[in-house]
Protein backbone atom coordinates (compact mmCIF):
# COMPACT_ATOMS: atom_id res chain seq x y z
CA UNK A 1 0.00 0.00 0.00
CA UNK A 2 1.41 2.97 -0.89
CA UNK A 3 2.62 5.79 2.19
CA UNK A 4 0.40 8.42 1.01
CA UNK A 5 -2.61 5.56 1.62
CA UNK A 6 -1.31 5.26 4.69
CA UNK A 7 -1.36 8.70 6.07
CA UNK A 8 -4.31 9.56 4.84
CA UNK A 9 -6.16 6.41 6.44
CA UNK A 10 -4.33 7.15 10.04
CA UNK A 11 -4.86 10.30 9.97
CA UNK A 12 -7.70 11.92 7.75
CA UNK A 13 -9.96 8.72 9.38
CA UNK A 14 -8.55 8.45 12.43
CA UNK A 15 -12.17 8.19 13.84
CA UNK A 16 -13.20 4.87 11.96
CA UNK A 17 -13.51 1.81 13.55
CA UNK A 18 -11.22 -0.77 12.78
CA UNK A 19 -11.15 -4.30 11.61
CA UNK A 20 -8.58 -6.99 12.30
CA UNK A 21 -6.36 -5.69 9.35
CA UNK A 22 -5.75 -2.04 11.60
CA UNK A 23 -7.37 -0.63 8.12
CA UNK A 24 -10.79 1.20 8.98
CA UNK A 25 -14.46 1.06 7.84
CA UNK A 26 -15.22 3.18 5.51
CA UNK A 27 -18.95 3.87 4.03
CA UNK A 28 -20.66 5.02 0.89
CA UNK A 29 -24.01 5.85 1.24
CA UNK A 30 -26.58 5.97 -2.10
CA UNK A 31 -29.45 8.27 -1.63
CA UNK A 32 -32.43 7.53 -3.27
CA UNK A 33 -36.03 6.55 -2.85
CA UNK A 34 -37.05 2.81 -2.34
CA UNK A 35 -39.38 0.77 -4.08
CA UNK A 36 -39.95 -0.09 -7.77
CA UNK A 37 -42.30 3.16 -7.89
CA UNK A 38 -38.74 5.21 -7.92
CA UNK A 39 -36.04 3.08 -9.99
CA UNK A 40 -35.02 4.88 -12.63
CA UNK A 41 -35.76 8.30 -11.63
CA UNK A 42 -33.45 11.16 -11.84
CA UNK A 43 -33.51 11.54 -7.76
CA UNK A 44 -31.89 7.89 -7.51
CA UNK A 45 -28.93 8.70 -9.08
CA UNK A 46 -26.88 7.66 -5.62
CA UNK A 47 -29.12 4.77 -5.57
CA UNK A 48 -27.58 3.69 -8.82
CA UNK A 49 -23.89 4.38 -8.25
CA UNK A 50 -24.03 2.13 -5.32
CA UNK A 51 -25.54 -0.48 -7.37
CA UNK A 52 -22.75 -0.44 -9.85
CA UNK A 53 -20.09 -0.76 -7.00
CA UNK A 54 -21.73 -3.40 -5.03
CA UNK A 55 -21.45 -5.23 -9.17
CA UNK A 56 -17.72 -4.03 -8.91
CA UNK A 57 -16.60 -5.63 -5.25
CA UNK A 58 -18.94 -8.59 -5.58
CA UNK A 59 -21.12 -7.41 -2.68
CA UNK A 60 -24.89 -8.39 -2.16
CA UNK A 61 -26.92 -5.76 -0.71
CA UNK A 62 -28.84 -8.44 1.57
CA UNK A 63 -28.58 -7.08 5.39
CA UNK A 64 -32.16 -5.12 5.37
CA UNK A 65 -32.24 -3.17 8.26
CA UNK A 66 -34.94 -0.60 9.76
CA UNK A 67 -33.01 2.64 8.25
CA UNK A 68 -30.51 1.26 5.44
CA UNK A 69 -30.17 -2.03 3.62
CA UNK A 70 -26.59 -2.95 3.42
CA UNK A 71 -23.81 -4.57 1.44
CA UNK A 72 -20.11 -4.94 2.27
CA UNK A 73 -17.12 -5.66 0.19
CA UNK A 74 -13.18 -4.60 0.88
CA UNK A 75 -10.32 -2.13 -1.14
CA UNK A 76 -7.04 -2.65 -0.46
CA UNK A 77 -8.00 -4.36 2.73
CA UNK A 78 -10.37 -1.82 3.98
CA UNK A 79 -14.09 -2.90 4.87
CA UNK A 80 -16.36 -1.22 2.41
CA UNK A 81 -19.93 -0.64 3.27
CA UNK A 82 -22.52 0.19 0.79
CA UNK A 83 -25.51 1.84 1.99
CA UNK A 84 -29.36 2.47 0.50
CA UNK A 85 -31.44 4.31 2.65
CA UNK A 86 -34.90 2.69 3.19
CA UNK A 87 -36.64 5.45 4.16
CA UNK A 88 -37.65 8.46 1.42
CA UNK A 89 -35.16 10.94 0.27
CA UNK A 90 -36.78 13.48 3.36
CA UNK A 91 -35.99 11.11 5.79
CA UNK A 92 -32.08 10.15 4.84
CA UNK A 93 -30.36 10.94 8.02
CA UNK A 94 -31.56 8.22 9.55
CA UNK A 95 -30.17 5.82 7.54
CA UNK A 96 -26.96 7.94 7.70
CA UNK A 97 -27.15 8.15 11.25
CA UNK A 98 -27.35 4.48 12.02
CA UNK A 99 -24.37 3.86 9.92
CA UNK A 100 -22.24 6.32 11.91
CA UNK A 101 -23.35 4.49 14.95
CA UNK A 102 -23.31 0.79 14.42
CA UNK A 103 -19.79 0.68 12.60
CA UNK A 104 -18.61 3.85 15.14
CA UNK A 105 -17.26 5.76 12.20
CA UNK A 106 -16.33 9.49 11.77
CA UNK A 107 -18.50 12.04 9.34
CA UNK A 108 -15.19 11.76 7.16
CA UNK A 109 -15.23 8.31 6.78
CA UNK A 110 -18.69 8.31 5.01
CA UNK A 111 -19.30 9.61 1.36
CA UNK A 112 -22.88 10.70 0.29
CA UNK A 113 -23.75 10.32 -3.25
CA UNK A 114 -26.49 12.13 -4.64
CA UNK A 115 -28.56 13.91 -7.45
CA UNK A 116 -27.78 17.44 -8.43
CA UNK A 117 -29.51 19.60 -10.08
CA UNK A 118 -27.42 22.26 -10.65
CA UNK A 119 -25.24 19.93 -12.64
CA UNK A 120 -25.68 18.93 -16.50
CA UNK A 121 -26.92 15.25 -16.87
CA UNK A 122 -23.64 13.77 -17.09
CA UNK A 123 -21.60 15.80 -14.90
CA UNK A 124 -19.94 15.07 -11.72
CA UNK A 125 -18.62 16.90 -8.35
CA UNK A 126 -16.65 16.04 -5.52
CA UNK A 127 -16.44 17.96 -2.27
CA UNK A 128 -15.37 17.28 1.36
CA UNK A 129 -17.63 18.94 2.89
CA UNK A 130 -20.14 21.97 2.84
CA UNK A 131 -24.11 23.35 2.61
CA UNK A 132 -27.31 21.28 1.23
CA UNK A 133 -27.69 23.50 -2.05
CA UNK A 134 -31.21 22.81 -1.23
CA UNK A 135 -31.15 19.21 -1.34
CA UNK A 136 -34.13 17.64 1.13
CA UNK A 137 -31.39 14.22 1.63
CA UNK A 138 -28.65 16.58 2.56
CA UNK A 139 -30.72 18.25 4.78
CA UNK A 140 -31.84 15.25 6.29
CA UNK A 141 -28.16 13.91 6.84
CA UNK A 142 -27.07 17.46 7.96
CA UNK A 143 -30.00 17.25 10.73
CA UNK A 144 -28.96 13.96 12.24
CA UNK A 145 -25.22 14.25 12.31
CA UNK A 146 -24.96 17.51 13.54
CA UNK A 147 -22.62 18.53 10.99
CA UNK A 148 -21.95 19.00 6.87
CA UNK A 149 -18.43 18.07 7.61
CA UNK A 150 -18.47 14.53 5.20
CA UNK A 151 -17.20 14.29 1.89
CA UNK A 152 -19.96 14.20 -0.94
CA UNK A 153 -20.42 13.05 -4.44
CA UNK A 154 -22.97 14.87 -6.76
CA UNK A 155 -24.18 13.26 -10.37
CA UNK A 156 -25.99 16.00 -12.64
CA UNK A 157 -29.33 15.29 -13.47
CA UNK A 158 -30.37 18.79 -15.12
CA UNK A 159 -32.51 21.56 -14.06
CA UNK A 160 -36.12 21.31 -15.53
CA UNK A 161 -37.45 24.58 -16.95
CA UNK A 162 -40.67 23.70 -15.49
CA UNK A 163 -41.65 22.48 -11.79
CA UNK A 164 -38.81 20.92 -9.89
CA UNK A 165 -40.36 17.75 -7.91
CA UNK A 166 -42.33 16.19 -11.01
CA UNK A 167 -38.71 16.61 -12.85
CA UNK A 168 -36.86 14.55 -9.81
CA UNK A 169 -39.34 11.96 -9.76
CA UNK A 170 -39.31 11.24 -13.67
CA UNK A 171 -36.72 9.10 -15.56
CA UNK A 172 -34.24 10.22 -18.25
CA UNK A 173 -35.67 10.72 -22.09
CA UNK A 174 -33.52 9.04 -24.54
CA UNK A 175 -30.93 11.32 -25.08
CA UNK A 176 -29.71 11.80 -21.79
CA UNK A 177 -29.41 8.15 -20.96
CA UNK A 178 -26.06 7.51 -22.72
CA UNK A 179 -24.75 10.44 -20.84
CA UNK A 180 -26.17 9.26 -17.75
CA UNK A 181 -24.84 6.00 -17.36
CA UNK A 182 -21.73 7.29 -18.30
CA UNK A 183 -21.74 9.60 -15.36
CA UNK A 184 -22.79 6.74 -12.72
CA UNK A 185 -19.82 4.59 -14.16
CA UNK A 186 -17.67 7.66 -13.76
CA UNK A 187 -19.30 8.14 -10.26
CA UNK A 188 -18.06 4.91 -9.48
CA UNK A 189 -14.70 5.50 -10.22
CA UNK A 190 -14.40 8.50 -8.16
CA UNK A 191 -16.14 6.68 -5.12
CA UNK A 192 -13.06 4.12 -6.03
CA UNK A 193 -10.49 6.77 -5.91
CA UNK A 194 -11.81 8.21 -2.69
CA UNK A 195 -11.77 4.38 -1.53
CA UNK A 196 -8.14 4.34 -1.69
CA UNK A 197 -6.75 7.53 -1.85
CA UNK A 198 -8.99 10.43 -0.10
CA UNK A 199 -11.15 12.83 -0.97
CA UNK A 200 -8.29 15.32 -1.93
CA UNK A 201 -6.97 12.90 -4.76
CA UNK A 202 -10.26 11.92 -5.77
CA UNK A 203 -11.47 16.23 -6.60
CA UNK A 204 -8.30 16.53 -8.09
CA UNK A 205 -9.04 13.40 -11.04
CA UNK A 206 -12.91 13.28 -11.08
CA UNK A 207 -13.85 17.29 -10.40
Amino acid sequence: MPSSMLGWLRGRERGARRGESGAPTLAVVGLGNPGPKYAGTRHNAGYNCVDLLADRLGARFSDKRKAAVLAEGRVEGSRVVLVKPRTFMNASGEAARYVLDRYRIAPAAMLIVLDDLDLPVGGIRMRASGGSGGHNGLNSINEHLGTNAYPRLRIGIGRPQGETISHVLTGFDAAERPAMAEAVARAADAVEAWLRNGVDYAMNHYN
